[in-house]
């Protein structure tokens, strides 16, 4: 079994929660998301990153809009649905459940 695509998996598998937690605080650039999402070291690329806000948005989780920038071409900012907002507070329970769970699976010594 291979390490690395193991963590890559794990770190899939929580991004498109990741993401939704980003725009749900607010109207979010793509380029801002990358950094915060490389800061906390979920590793992503636009390649990634653009066709998951697609989906997002095509299922009716996100939506955007385009605001002229006084420093290049219109930039497209993402907000969150109300949809969107009802999913993920129901990826917050499961995630604290994921998190509890697995803590105690950890901690348990056996």
């Amino acid at each position: 079994m291979n390490l690395e695509n193991t963590q890559v998996q794990m770190r899939k598998g929580i991004l498109e929660f990741c993401i939704l937690k980003i725009i749900s605080r607010g109207e979010v650039y793509a380029s801002d998301m990358l950094g915060e999402l490389t800061s906390a070291k979920i590793m992503v690329v636009e390649g990634t990153l653009y066709p998951l806000l697609t989906r997002l948005r095509k299922a009716g989780l996100v939506d955007y809009k385009w605001v002229e920038s006084n420093s290049g071409p219109p930039r497209k900012y993402y907000t969150i649905t109300d949809s969107g907002l009802d999913f993920v507070k129901s990826l917050d329970k499961t995630w604290q459940e994921l998190v509890s769970s697995t803590s105690q699976i950890i901690s348990n010594t056996k």
